[in-house]
């Protein structure tokens, strides 16, 4: 059996075990007792379900009914996102591992709700294809672009550290994804550490050449998150949401070229692109499991030790609890 296969496996026993613990019922009857409108405004950036979702307009139909509309607002990067969540303009979102962890500690409040499987491969350092750079080792003393906050902030710590060069002795330039390319082709960086799919597109566009990628470093989760007094207040909102992400998932395993058709317009990147990015992406949503909360403690320690955030913060602090805020 493929991983494909075994993601659509998976993702029938996600729904599953949603139905049975509560988490994919809905009070219709209050909403339809209420009879108010509402709208669920949702950040997305250029990869993942959640550009799916928004492509094939499920969750409006799903929420029409109920009388809630859907805006969606598209940002660069996770910390943009997260920073939108955090003044109150978008209630959901997704980001890497990285971006949750310096809003925490920034103060913002939000809260976990959901996350796809370990992505290693969907992010990466990348060279010039004519760079003399063959190595992490040959990293050190470089001049290297990266959007600040980012999962690809700890991929960048990770294989440093692995490779037995302090943080302090390369050289980051912190840029988001466009501006990072253009410094990039100019050559005025020796180095990009970038996510899916501006990886794929720096692959088939510019030859840029991978150095190293997540496998063996980083898990590379992508996380959904919600502002905590929206997912207090409509936790059977978010609900819904989580059982269209989960079907959504199971959608685009079995849909592949569909796939890459709604995504590309959703994007306005090549096929090619789309393609090779999300064949390196993981679709299953799943629940806030305790052994991802201890890899993202781990994060959020490493950030904490290289000062990089300004004080020790604890994830479980901010994982929504479902059941506990049941209505």
């Amino acid at each position: 059996m493929d991983q494909r296969q075994q993601y659509r496996g998976h993702t029938i026993a996600m729904i599953s075990a949603l139905l049975v613990s509560g988490l994919a019922t809905v009070a219709a009857p209050v909403f339809a007792e209420n009879k108010v409108t509402s709208t669920l405004r949702i950040g997305y950036q250029k990869y993942g379900p959640l550009t799916i979702l928004k492509g094939t307009g499920a969750l409006e139909k799903r929420l029409a009914p109920l009388g809630i509309d859907v805006k969606w607002t598209e940002f660069t990067a996770g910390p943009q996102l997260l920073e939108g969540l955090n003044v109150g303009s978008i209630d959901f979102g997704t980001t890497g591992e990285a971006p949750p962890i310096f809003a925490q500690a920034a103060g913002a409040d939000l809260v976990y709700v959901a996350n796809e499987p370990a992505a290693p491969g969907g992010e990466a350092i990348v060279v010039p294809k004519n760079s003399a750079l063959k190595s992490v080792a040959d990293l050190k003393g470089k001049k290297i672009v990266l959007n600040k906050g980012s999962n690809v902030h700890y991929l960048l710590v990770k294989v440093l550290e692995k490779a037995g060069i302090a943080y302090r002795d390369v050289e980051t330039i912190f840029l988001p994804p466009a501006e990072a390319r253009a410094a990039f082709e100019r050559g005025s960086v020796d180095a990009w550490v970038i996510w899916d799919p501006y990886l794929a597109a720096a692959e088939k566009q510019l030859g840029a050449r991978i150095i190293v990628d997540g496998k063996g470093a980083v898990s590379n989760h992508q996380f959904y998150l919600a502002a905590r007094p929206y997912a207090q207040k409509h936790p059977e909102v978010l609900k819904l949401l989580i059982e269209e992400l989960a079907r959504t998932d199971d959608w685009v395993l079995q849909n592949v070229k569909q796939t890459t058709t709604i995504f590309a317009a959703q994007t306005g990147l090549p096929a090619d692109v789309v393609e090779q990015s999300n064949g390196r992406f993981s679709f299953h949503v799943q629940p806030i499991s305790e052994q991802v909360i201890r890899e993202q403690q781990s994060i959020a320690d490493t950030f904490t030790e290289l000062k990089l955030i300004p004080k020790k913060i604890q994830i479980k602090d901010v994982v929504f609890d479902f059941k506990a805020n049941s209505k």
